[in-house]
């Protein structure tokens, strides 16, 4: 009985909303016509490949971020399976002319060339040859590396005098540690020479220049200090 009278009530409304409704396929123009539907062919329409750019374009980001911070992290060339030129290498397999990936091949060779330079400065000239073969392997024709072999020749054929110190030695300040730094001194003496001193802080290294000032009395030592991972001391002489 109850389900009748529900029936009953409802009933005017549904046969309201009925008569309102348009017909499917039409719709009312602006001035109160009724205007054939926007229908296309399917060939018309772009074609469109749901996430695969996306894809690729993430895949591309990924590979340049991981080469950076290998770069950041001086794994230039090594190791094999996460080096910086690698993952620069397949950055523009995927999108030739990347820019980001061009600079970061650059800047390896730019850091190659720095480190032969700091190398070289303390009398490792095999070392310092050793990363420009590495800076050549990855773009032999870079402007800076002609200047880099001119500059690592001038070194190796320098009259400068050179110590590669133990460093676990002058970290603890031994007796032996300032017995080198004794002769180092007086040799820097009797050539009239500028010390530059490297090591892997800078309280060993001043710890290391005041020893030396301190073994030479009434002489005026000249000297610059200079990180490095390496301890040394290098003896620059004075041009004739």
């Amino acid at each position: 009985m109850n389900k009748v009278r529900l029936t009953l009530f409802f009933l005017p409304f549904l046969l309201v909303a009925c008569q309102t409704q348009q017909p499917v396929g039409e719709v009312e123009g602006s001035e109160g016509g009724v205007a054939e539907p926007d229908i296309r062919p399917a060939s018309d329409l772009p074609d469109v490949i749901p996430g695969a750019q996306t894809e690729r374009e993430r895949l591309i980001a990924d590979t340049l971020f991981e080469g950076l911070q290998a770069l950041d992290g001086d794994r230039l060339l090594t190791p094999l399976d996460d080096n910086a030129h690698a993952r620069f290498q397949r950055a523009l397999a995927m999108d030739p002319g990347n820019e980001i990936a061009l600079d970061g091949l650059d800047r390896i060779v730019v850091r190659y060339v720095d480190l032969a330079a700091e190398a070289s400065r303390r009398g490792l000239f095999t070392n310092a040859e050793a990363l420009l073969e590495n800076a050549r392997f990855i773009n032999d024709k870079h402007p800076a590396l002609l200047e880099a072999w001119i500059a690592l020749e001038a070194e190796r054929t320098s009259e400068d005098l050179f110590f590669n110190l133990d460093n676990a030695e002058f970290s603890r300040r031994t007796q032996g540690a300032q017995m080198q730094l004794a002769d180092i001194a007086a040799r820097a003496k009797e050539h009239d020479a500028f010390v530059l001193i490297t090591a892997p802080n800078d309280e060993t290294a001043r710890w290391m220049f005041l020893e030396m000032r301190g073994a030479l009395e009434g002489y005026r030592l000249r000297g610059n200090i200079e990180l490095a991972g390496q301890t040394g001391i290098r003896l620059r002489l004075p041009e004739d």
